[in-house]
């Protein structure tokens, strides 16, 4: 199963040296959705995960670029984690225009180590630094 982990379905990138509040974004991110498609062969598996993600200017957006970093992670039984890997994409917003998408494909190759393919599963989300954790809390509705 492929999950986008809603908490961590959303991002915000801030103007360096500012206060983590709404007007001081320079970009937006979301997780908007995720495919995948799984193959056994033997005692592995291969995921091939289709990753829309979006990026949104913010107040502060100065630059054409949004510079996300997330994470895809497999999980297995009791949702424990059995290997998480980061990604890093570039959006690119069309001056003039307020959001942008663009479609990750990853393709990884996960030993099952024993699991069975119904004990595994998929989480998508940002890697979020603790300020952007603390701006959700007080910030909420974006």
């Amino acid at each position: 199963m492929t999950a986008i982990m809603r908490p961590l379905s959303n991002t915000a990138a801030f103007v360096p040296g500012q206060p983590r509040r709404p007007d001081n974004v320079t970009f937006y991110g979301v997780i908007s959705e995720a495919t995948a498609k799984c193959d056994k062969t033997g005692d592995t598996l291969r995921l091939a995960l289709d990753v829309l993600l979006v990026g949104e200017r913010g107040p502060a957006g100065k630059t054409d670029q949004a510079d996300l970093d997330y994470f895809v992670a497999v999980t297995g039984p009791g949702q424990s984690i059995l290997d998480k890997k980061p990604f890093h994409v570039q959006i690119r917003v069309p001056p003039g225009e307020k959001r942008a998408g663009v479609t990750d494909h990853i393709e990884e190759v996960i030993p099952l180590a024993g699991h069975a393919i119904a004990d595994l599963g998929v989480a998508i989300g940002f890697q979020q630094s603790p300020e952007v954790v603390d701006f959700y809390k007080h910030f909420r509705g974006r």
